[in-house]
């Protein structure tokens, strides 16, 4: 029994040590009072709010699951590997358009033979087009036969969030924008056939359904918080869950 006692308090003490070193700064070793000395009144209040205090996970890293900066190319991760999960936070969000209205959704268009990697919002030409999230500007270029003008912007939450058919961009690369922000003005360019914004939501290059985040036509979330998981991508496209 005193040996277990004597165990338990060289413990404390070990955890005491450790705890004004950090606080501190000090380099050279805390002297260790003698394992059968009683602990003082201070000691155990010190030693309990060392054991109370949780754990706390650090907050994931959106950015860090890039380790490229492409500032020409809206499509540039075909061979960076994606992680089997990432839990992506969705809240402080803006709409982007002033407009709810989903004109098209995302999905297989039998009409052009091909998938519709966003959804289009019907807005009139020259509203003004907002930052969905805090980040920073990756790309604003002009496309012809795609997007026409278009940013790309990168979010601490790992999303990158491309805005196309602009008539006219309000941002330049690399700067830092907010939710938000006026990033450009709706329009009719590149393959359009009427004004309105093109908006996609993808995770390293790989297409998440914007209706799996958000209802737009009632302008809310549908989660706080979204997970995106590896094995519900099929082709690069996540669109339900199986």
């Amino acid at each position: 029994m005193n040996f277990n006692r004597t165990i338990i308090k060289s413990a404390a003490f070990s955890l005491l040590s450790l705890f004004s070193l950090t606080v501190n700064a000090q380099d050279k070793p805390v002297p260790q009072a003698p394992a059968d000395q009683p602990l003082r009144s201070v000691e155990l209040t010190v030693l309990d709010q060392v054991l109370s205090t949780p754990v706390v996970a650090p907050k994931a890293d959106g950015y860090a699951l890039y380790d490229s900066w492409n500032t020409t190319r809206a499509h540039c991760y075909s061979n960076t590997a994606k992680p089997d999960s990432f839990d992506i936070d969705l809240s402080n969000f803006h709409m982007p358009v002033a407009s709810n209205r989903v004109s098209s959704n995302f999905g297989y268009r039998p009409r052009f033979r091909r998938m519709h990697k966003g959804i289009d919002i019907s807005a009139a030409q020259g509203d003004t087009i907002y930052a969905a999230w805090d980040g920073k500007v990756r790309v604003v270029r002009f496309e012809a036969n795609g997007y026409g003008n278009f940013v790309v912007i990168r979010h601490p939450n790992g999303l990158e969030t491309i805005y196309g058919h602009m008539s006219k961009h309000l941002c330049a690369t690399d700067q830092e924008v907010k939710a938000g922000d006026p990033i450009g003005l709706v329009g009719n360019t590149g393959r359009s056939f009427g004004a309105h914004l093109h908006f996609e939501t993808r995770l390293l290059g790989e297409c998440i359904d914007p209706a799996l985040l958000f209802d737009f036509s009632g302008r809310k979330m549908q989660t706080d918080h979204f997970v995106y998981r590896r094995s519900d991508s099929v082709n690069g496209i996540i669109m339900a869950r199986k």
